[in-house]
């Protein structure tokens, strides 16, 4: 119920008040496992994404924020769950794991799935390296790929801003990339960091960016 009215209700207000350009929905697969590949630059990308894209999308979320204790803990994990967030434990040893299990789930059960290959959002705007995650899950669930550019999302959200401004914001979906060329060879580490070059060349293409080769490492109290 949370869910439909999340779709139909808040989806469609939050257009209406904050009126993102959306460019390239089209390219979306409306039916079977997709994985939707985008750049990072505020912490209210994972939100902006299933607001804009034409089917439900999946983002991985802290399991901490679905364990509030008391009645705001419980709307507040329903309303993530709504949007489409999937609770994972990041601080368990295996945490990188347990959110590829997630992701593949998604996935298998024909959904979309958002991701952030790289890792964390950006401080300097620039576009960084990204981690393999993403060329797993490509390569394993032979899901296509759809890059995603996000524009303005660091003005809507600034750092240490808890509420969203107005602003211009855009996103842009890509051509779907599909990786079947290199099925069966998922365990290679030079072929995971290939694919996921190619996915990070083809969000560059999109957002205009300036990319540097290496991870992002923000402070903890970014």
């Amino acid at each position: 119920m949370l869910n439909l009215v999340v779709r139909r209700v808040l989806s469609p207000l939050a257009r209406l008040l904050y009126r993102p350009t959306v460019i390239g929905a089209e390219n979306v697969p409306l039916e079977g496992p997709v994985i939707l590949a985008a750049n990072h630059l505020s912490a209210v990308d994972s939100a902006v994404i299933p607001i804009v894209a034409p089917r439900p999308v999946a983002f991985l979320g802290k399991v901490e924020y679905f364990r509030v204790h008391g009645l705001r803990g419980k709307l507040v994990a329903s309303f993530l769950s709504a949007l489409g967030f999937v609770p994972v434990d990041r601080k368990h040893a295996h945490a990188a794991l347990a959110a590829l299990a997630a992701a593949r789930e998604v996935l298998d059960d024909g959904g979309a799935f958002g991701i952030h290959p790289e890792g964390t959002r950006s401080l300097d705007g620039q576009l960084h390296r990204g981690h393999t995650g993403v060329a797993q899950l490509a390569l394993t669930t032979g899901a296509p790929v759809v890059p995603v550019a996000l524009t303005g999302t660091d003005r809507m959200q600034p750092i240490g801003k808890r509420i969203p401004r107005l602003a211009k914001v855009t996103v842009r979906f890509g051509k779907p990339l599909r990786f079947s060329r290199y099925a069966g060879l998922e365990s290679s580490p030079a072929i995971r960091r290939a694919v996921t070059d190619e996915i990070m060349y083809s969000i560059l293409e999109l957002s205009d960016q300036t990319y540097v080769d290496h991870y992002h490492e923000r402070p903890d109290a970014a």
